[in-house]
């Protein structure tokens, strides 16, 4: 056989396994024996499993967290797998039924009420007289319980990555990632030259506007120790945005009665969460801002970037000591992934690969506590164009926060929720005309926006935006 055909069939293959393999969360918690023996552990088995099986058939499972293969009431997330060995084993799964137990509070949320009632009926055979989310949740529990007691509890997990591979072996990735490769670089270069141009000197089509945190206390959001509060409120950052439409606008993403995505800019607010990650054996501290726009607006029909909703991911990493340490930013995309070390942070050497690597446009100085992180954007593209250090609270448009877990359950107006997110983690109707294009680097969607967790951030080569150790990879830190 041909190189050529060879390539094909094993394509053909791999396209064949994606359509037709069974969702993992989906495998039998339990072999045959085990529930013939145990029937409140069967009845336990039976509920789990008819639980997903309606959210998927309802299209509401949640895809920021993903479920253990044959443990489907365990859900992990990148960091917590890495965890493994780290944590005490009752602190690790405890994690993980966090992890289900909040998913599937959002899942049932979003689950229609006519899709429960038979649920209901399961739920009362497991646990008699118990609602039925309590039974769930202890039915998560008991089933935990028993896989740790006969020895099958796993180990070990792993997260799987947001690229396609059968993609890359049909779009011949080994050849196409070359030209990738250059592009990137150059759009690189022009970001280097647009960070390098005095503010003063940056082309304006219109005026910038300046958003500004809310002074109010952010204490109650839901997820967020009370202890961070005060540092998500500290290190929020100052927006800039040059503004020539509403489209320039941040507010809080909603449904439409037809579920279709939008920003209502009469509410701006910055949805927050609190992350880590892995330097050596040390847990640092991640705060995570999300801004939302209404679109990218297309400047043709041509235009392959632009599109309904966008926005801006920005990400302070704490050190030991509390200090910014490093920023980094992404668009709600996955896409421009941006460093922005401070001096205690410096970039290992590039090696010789086309894989992308950290892109550090600007080096920033160590913020005091009376300072605040400016960032300045553009219009219509809203890129990244100056990260800037100021002094005090500046006057501005003040914006909210709110969690980020909020966008996975929205009611909409006949009182019904529903999440932002498909259960593939892509906001349904954000796509890009780039994906007709960009397919054979193996992102999914490419420029379409996603949910916390589904951020493959580079074209060439594989990276994540929530990788455990995402940092130590490209930088080394001052102790």
């Amino acid at each position: 056989m041909s190189p050529l055909r060879s390539v094909a069939a094993l394509a053909g293959l791999l396209i064949l396994a994606a359509c037709a393999a069974t969702p993992a969360y989906r495998t039998a918690p339990f072999p045959a024996r085990t529930l013939d023996h145990d029937m409140q552990i069967a009845a336990c088995a039976r509920l789990v499993t008819a639980t997903d099986e309606a959210v998927d058939a309802a299209k509401v499972r949640d895809g920021g967290v993903h479920a253990v293969p044959g443990f489907p009431y365990l859900r992990t997330d990148r960091f917590t797998a890495a965890q493994a060995g780290r944590l005490s084993a009752d602190e690790w799964y405890g994690r993980m039924r966090d992890f289900d137990r909040d998913a599937r509070r959002i899942e049932l949320a979003n689950l229609p009420a006519d899709r429960q009632v038979p649920l209901i009926a399961r739920a009362d055979v497991a646990f008699p007289d118990v609602p039925f989310d309590a039974a769930l949740d202890a039915c998560g529990d008991r089933l935990l319980a028993a896989a740790r007691a006969d020895g099958s509890a796993p180990t070990t997990v792993q997260v799987p990555d947001d690229y396609q591979t059968w993609k890359r072996v049909t779009g011949v990735y080994a050849l196409t990632k070359y030209p990738f490769a250059s592009g990137v670089r150059k759009y690189q270069r022009e970001t280097v030259k647009t960070f390098s141009t005095p503010l003063d000197q940056l082309p304006l089509r219109g005026p910038v506007e300046r958003y500004v945190p809310h002074g109010g206390s952010i204490a109650s959001l839901p997820g967020v120790d009370p202890a961070l509060s005060g540092e998500l409120q500290r290190h929020a950052p100052v927006l800039e945005i040059e503004t020539v439409t509403d489209h320039d606008r941040i507010g809080n993403p909603a449904l439409d009665d037809d579920g279709a995505p939008l920003v209502d800019i009469a509410h701006p607010v910055t949805y927050a969460r609190v992350a880590h990650t892995m330097v050596g054996d040390q847990v640092l501290t991640q705060l995570v801002y999300s801004f939302w726009f209404p679109s990218r607006p297309k400047t043709s029909r041509a235009d392959m970037l632009g599109g309904r909703l966008d926005g801006i991911i920005w990400r302070v990493t704490l050190g030991p000591d509390g200090r910014p340490l490093i920023y980094d930013s992404i668009h709600q995309c996955g896409c421009y992934h941006q460093f922005f070390p401070t001096p205690r942070a410096s970039m290992k050497p590039a090696p010789d690969t086309t894989d992308e690597w950290a892109f550090v446009p600007q080096q920033l100085p160590d913020v005091g506590p009376n300072q605040r992180i400016a960032l300045r954007i553009a219009a219509r593209t809203h890129y990244l164009q100056r990260v800037s250090v100021i002094d005090g609270n500046p006057p501005g448009i003040g914006f909210g926060f709110a969690a980020d877990a909020d966008l996975r359950s929205i009611q909409l107006r006949d009182g019904s929720h529903r999440s932002l997110f498909r259960p593939d983690g892509i906001v349904a109707g954000t796509e890009r005309g780039e994906r007709w294009f960009f397919w054979p680097m193996g992102v999914k969607e490419p420029g379409a926006m996603r949910q916390w967790g589904r951020h493959a951030t580079a074209f060439v080569g594989r990276r994540h935006f929530d990788d455990s150790n995402l940092l130590e990879r490209y930088f080394e830190f001052q102790p």
